[in-house]
């Protein structure tokens, strides 16, 4: 009974013991404090908050602000994303979540930021930290420089990754800042938070936010963290059509719980942020790099011998590129330059004496332009119209008499005797009809079927014009002084007035009304031996044979091989046609000389082509549009 009674009190000693030790050990976990906040992220106004200044652990969300200083080392040029870092023991120590490097091994600063924001890993923190800062206590000195810049005023932080340490705290407030200063100065960078995973030079990394990001519609990032004391932390970012909103969570009790929380947190910020609000990017804060001095004060003074040697960081980073000096002028002696310019003035004289103006002036070589013509308007009036009548009457079967045919001219007694006649007034009407005929006869072949020639009195001025239905016997004629030009040949003038009328020869000419002669000019036009018969033959036939005038409104471009063309095929729009026609033409203008642009509209749709082109033109161009790569066919319409 006392060695069962003993079995038993140990057995339930034992049991007590690791209930306590259970009660222990999750007591941290039921015991983080829940903080949140929900900003718009556009103009950084609180919707929400929740112990939102409460100072808490922020456990992994310290790694966006270790991103942050990587950003503005690259930024500022401290380093760059190719820069390889060398892996410290430290690093290799590191606990927790890691990326798995070894000690003296040698990573490109790219893939260290993709580890730290995706795989969240402690190792390439540290790594980043000691790389740019050279330590990870002076590294998260700078952090804590650069949160005071942000306005983050409760916050401080003592490593790079986040793992609870005695005085690294933050708050929902300053994480929520923190998340959007990274929105807004580093957009560039800002997608890496939402990759579901992505190569960090190892291995590839998964996002250990992409249960969130793939649950919550328009989640783009940012961060989670994770410890006893933390327990799940997230800053979250999400987007909507015009709306931005972040929200910060602290103390959650699972990932589940988090997540879900998180999103009623986001949703609360969409019901109830504005649909429209002016943008206010949050201005970005001092460069707190390189650029200052750094000392570690010994704690035992400068003189003590066991005191800590001083860590001074010089600047190295390049802030201003200054603008490079211009190459030096070269410079001439004065000496040089004025010999230079006496010789140039020397050379000017001489050529100048050689080749004097004055000897090459008209006057020195005697030689006198001829005088400018003196344009005189009456003159060339006249001297045009004298070539126009002269041009229309050796068109129309006229020539010009030469003096001596004109000196072999003599009065013809019968005509002598019909102006005598004329004079006499009323004594016509005394000579018997057969006189009348017998005289008519003897000078048919001079006025038959003909007006009698106008004349004009030099002296009075005055023109008798013959009475057109009047017989022959009736013709009158001035006895005053011979006129200067004779028009002998055909019965009626082929020569118009000079008036603004266009000249149409195939007209049919009225003899009962003979148009007006031109003014004398001391021409003699003659023509060749033609009977008043013969001269009504051919008029009589000029009328027969004048044709009816035609109305040209459209005049081909084609002929009987010009049959073929050039489609370019069928486009959707005139315009589209018309430009592909333009293109070609500019393309192939001299294989398409020749061919017309056409437009053709077929069941809605527009057709291009070139007509008007023979078999082996069409060819050739559609060859060579071939050989430019535009499509082109052959066809006879």
């Amino acid at each position: 009974m006392n060695m069962q009674a003993q079995v038993m009190r140990r057995v339930g000693l034992g049991i007590l013991v690791l209930g306590w030790g259970l009660v222990a050990a999750l007591s941290p976990l039921s015991a983080a404090p829940y903080a949140a906040m929900v900003m718009d992220a556009r103009n950084g106004e609180v919707i929400h908050a929740r112990n939102h200044d409460t100072r808490l652990h922020p456990a992994s969300l310290t790694k966006m602000m270790t991103l942050y200083i990587a950003f503005e080392a690259v930024k500022h040029g401290e380093v760059g994303l190719d820069t390889k870092f060398k892996v410290s023991r430290r690093a290799t120590q590191a606990e927790c979540v890691c990326l798995g490097l070894k000690e003296g091994q040698r990573i490109s600063l790219r893939y260290l930021i993709r580890a730290a924001a995706l795989r969240s890993a402690n190792d390439a923190a540290v790594v980043i930290a000691e790389g740019i800062s050279g330590s990870v206590e002076a590294f998260a000195d700078r952090m804590t420089r650069t949160a005071r810049a942000m306005g983050m005023q409760n916050t401080t932080f003592k490593n790079p990754h986040g793992l609870t340490q005695s005085g690294h705290v933050s708050t929902a407030r300053d994480m929520t800042i923190l998340g959007r200063q990274l929105f807004f100065d580093y957009p560039q960078y800002f997608n890496i938070f939402s990759r579901r995973s992505d190569f960090a030079g190892v291995a590839n990394v998964p996002n250990t936010n992409r249960r969130f990001l793939d649950a919550y519609q328009g989640a783009n990032g940012i961060k989670t963290g994770y410890t006893r004391a933390a327990g799940f932390n997230l800053t979250a970012s999400a987007q909507r059509g015009s709306k931005h909103v972040i929200a910060t969570m602290f103390g959650g009790s699972s990932t589940a719980a988090r997540n879900a929380r998180v999103a009623e947190l986001l949703d609360m910020g969409f019901s109830r942020a504005k649909s429209r609000v002016a943008v206010r990017k949050p201005a970005t804060p001092a460069y707190q790099g390189r650029s200052t001095l750094v000392a570690s004060k010994p704690q035992n003074g400068d003189d003590d011998p066991n005191a800590g040697a001083k860590t001074i960081r010089l600047v190295t980073a390049v802030r201003k590129s200054p603008r490079p000096r211009p190459r030096p002028t070269p410079q001439l002696p004065e000496e040089l330059l004025v010999a230079v310019a006496e010789g140039v003035d020397a050379s000017v004289l001489e050529t100048a004496a050689e080749l004097s103006l004055t000897e090459l002036a008209p006057e020195a070589l005697e030689i006198t332009p001829p005088p400018r013509p003196v344009f005189d308007a009456e003159t060339e009036t006249a001297e045009i119209t004298e070539a126009l009548d002269l041009a229309v009457a050796e068109a129309a079967g006229f020539t010009v008499a030469t003096p001596e045919d004109l000196a072999a001219l003599e009065p013809d007694a019968d005509i002598e005797a019909l102006d005598a006649v004329a004079q006499d007034g009323g004594a016509s009407e005394d000579l018997p009809s057969t006189d009348l005929v017998e005289l008519a006869d003897a000078t048919q072949d001079t006025i038959e079927m003909a007006s009698a020639p106008v004349t004009s009195d030099m002296e009075g001025g005055t023109e008798v014009k013959p009475d057109p239905v009047a017989l022959p016997g009736a013709l009158t004629h001035d006895e005053g002084p011979a006129p200067e030009m004779l028009w002998t040949g055909a019965p009626e003038s082929f020569l118009p007035e000079p008036v603004d009328t266009p000249l149409n020869l195939n007209a049919d000419l009225d003899v009962a009304a003979p148009p007006a002669l031109p003014a004398e000019t001391g021409i003699i036009l003659t023509r060749s031996d033609t009977s008043g018969q013969d001269l009504a033959t051919a008029m009589v036939a000029e009328s027969f044979n004048a044709e009816t005038p035609q109305v040209i409104s459209r005049i081909s471009t084609s002929d009987a091989g010009r049959l073929w063309r050039v489609s370019l095929g069928v486009f959707n729009s005139r315009h589209d046609a018309e430009r592909s026609l333009i293109t070609v033409r500019m393309a192939e203008s001299q294989a398409l000389a020749s061919g017309v642009s056409r437009v053709r509209q077929v069941s809605g749709r527009f057709e291009a082509s070139f007509a008007g082109l023979t078999q082996t033109e069409a060819g050739r161009a559609c060859a060579r549009l071939s050989a430019r790569g535009m499509d082109c066919a052959v066809d006879q319409p």
